[in-house]
């Protein structure tokens, strides 16, 4: 396959700086790591078993309470929002810090999730979310009828 971008032997620094720039898709945000960005967004593992669906999230540095997890029209959501402030005085000198961090990740479910059987618990920086499901009768085979 050619390449539509022609490369310099001049100025191999160029080439790599133009490959930086134009192969990377801007506006593809589905499912990726954004701290370039100044935001994070954690990685997920989903696993998808006989009798439920497992949803692991890399979240560290959090406690339970912050996450909120909701379940609206087969879309579960997770998100997180965290604001802490540090006051330091001693004599004639003062520090204030604050950070501010969140993310909001949403994952569409399958038509047989169970919403009463959606657990979720937090330990050792690790969201754990596991979604039951349940039986979904098999479509009724289609008899055929000859006409006599």
């Amino acid at each position: 396959m050619n390449s539509l971008m022609t490369r310099s032997r001049l100025f191999p620094a160029l080439n790599n700086l133009v490959e930086d720039v134009w192969a990377k898709d801007f506006f593809d945000w589905s499912d990726k790591n954004f701290t370039a960005l100044g935001t994070t967004l954690p990685s997920a593992n989903i696993v998808d078993k006989p009798k439920e669906l497992s949803i692991e999230l890399a979240a560290p540095g959090l406690v339970k309470d912050d996450f909120k997890i909701e379940f609206n029209n087969n879309i579960l959501t997770v998100s997180c929002e965290k604001q802490e402030e540090k006051e330091e005085k001693e004599g004639t000198y003062s520090r204030k810090e604050f950070s501010y961090q969140s993310f909001y990740r949403s994952f569409q479910m399958p038509e047989n999730i169970d919403e009463k059987k959606i657990d979720a618990n937090y330990s050792n920086g690790i969201l754990h979310v596991v979604v039951g499901k349940k039986k979904v009768e098999s479509p009724k085979t289609v008899k055929s009828i000859p006409v006599k």
